[in-house]
């Protein structure tokens, strides 16, 4: 299939991209819900913040603890076969949440067990993650053409971002209108169709083949590669340090509560701000991909994504609160874009799965220790100058990047 330069819709012309896409969309959409049920029912059953917090902590501990095997293993495997096996893993744990939470069970089984139940699914769903996240980036690669990439990753991440949206509203009003064992049951057909729509991809060929080295070695090659490619790891390190400093959603609820006196309804949109913003700049990058000074706009972008949470962090009013986190969610979009082409693009096709693994680890490691500084910085300086903090701390890690790291100032998207 030729391809033109010019054509927004470029990647959706692939057959097997459509179906990915679709798949996708679901598995995000079904996987938020499924949070955001399971965060309603802990707190329903405990009346614990802590376990509260601790749900998050309980993925992010095996998925990035076994990141680097799950690389691995996508590197040396049929990357569409693997990434259903762990997408039909998600559904079986999805159907034995809905068996543990179902009105019988709960009947003769107690809190505690239902609760440490629901913490085993979490846990088994990090695994499932470290997995089927670089059996995706892998597969992705494998379906379309290089020149293709910036226009698939794109409409990849705008599905990501519509499916993080919709996922908790969806999730949460589903929850009060239909009860738990409806949404669950919902959300198993949607994992469903997502397997049914990766079966429409033909298994692709293993790119990899171990030779004498240790499974530890091997795996530990994706650490390698990142950390001598510049381009790659000033990326994700800028990434890293910029949702690490400038997250402000973990403090969303006291903002709504206790600043902007906006309630619940206002904490939902204030949540989903960011990923509106996200979703509207990757559909204008779909029609105006970046090509030129790619560097140089990665660099404005996530210094303008500091400026916007700083603004946030100052605000007393509520649509301008709203205003500045969905500016800093297109800014984020932008960064997003360019630094996933940048790991498409450089990365070689028998290590995707590995280096993916590497930035899985870089990226959910920082969303998780982001909403752990900013509670941190909360108690110790208040929200607002924490806030305001994070973000300067974010302006700063750009401008340490542009004067020590050239190759990403220079840095083009061809």
């Amino acid at each position: 299939m030729t391809t033109n330069k010019n054509d927004p819709y470029e990647a959706l012309r692939y057959k097997e991209f459509r179906a990915y896409l679709v798949a996708r969309f679901l598995i995000t959409i079904a996987l938020t819900m499924q949070a955001v049920i399971i965060g309603y029912e802990v707190y329903e059953i405990t009346n614990s913040k802590l376990l509260l917090g601790l749900i998050g902590l309980t993925e992010a501990i095996p998925a990035i603890g076994i990141a680097l095997y799950g690389g691995y293993v996508a590197d040396k495997s049929e990357k569409r076969n693997m990434l259903i096996t762990f997408v039909s893993l998600y559904t079986l744990m999805c159907l034995f949440l809905l068996v543990v939470t179902h009105t019988h069970f709960a009947n003769f089984a107690s809190k505690q067990t239902i609760v440490f139940l629901i913490f085993v699914v979490i846990f088994i769903t990090g695994i499932a993650r470290s997995f089927s996240g670089p059996a995706s980036f892998g597969l992705s690669a494998q379906i379309i053409p290089r020149e293709v990439y910036q226009s698939a990753i794109t409409w990849s991440s705008g599905a990501w971002q519509s499916g993080a949206v919709l996922g908790p509203a969806v999730g949460g009003l589903l929850l009060g209108k239909l009860g738990i064992t409806t949404t669950f049951i919902i959300i198993i057909v949607m994992l469903t169709i997502a397997i049914f729509s990766l079966f429409q991809i033909d298994k692709k060929p293993i790119l990899f083949t171990p030779q004498n080295e240790s499974v530890y070695e091997s795996a530990m090659q994706g650490l390698k590669f990142v950390f001598h490619n510049k381009v790659i790891l000033s990326c994700i390190s800028l990434d890293l340090f910029a949702v690490l400093f400038g997250g402000a959603v973990a403090l969303l609820p006291v903002y709504a509560k206790d600043i902007l006196h906006v309630g619940a309804e206002g904490l939902g949109w204030l949540r989903a701000s960011q990923a509106i913003g996200a979703i509207f700049m990757l559909m204008i990058l779909a029609y105006f991909p970046i090509k030129k000074h790619a560097g140089l706009i990665l660099l404005v972008a996530v210094f303008g994504f500091g400026i916007f949470i700083i603004l946030f962090g100052i605000s007393t009013i509520f649509w301008f609160s709203m205003f500045c986190l969905i500016m800093s969610g297109a800014l984020d979009g932008v960064s997003v874009s360019i630094r996933h082409t940048i790991v498409q693009l450089a990365t070689p096709d028998e290590m995707r799965g590995r280096v993916s693994a590497v930035n899985s680890m870089f990226i959910g490691s920082s969303n998780e220790i982001g909403e752990f500084e900013s509670g941190a910085s909360a108690a110790l300086l208040g929200t607002v100058p924490a806030v305001i903090f994070g973000g300067c701390m974010t302006c700063v890690v750009v401008a340490v990047t542009y004067f020590i790291s050239p190759s990403i100032r220079k840095m083009e998207l061809k």
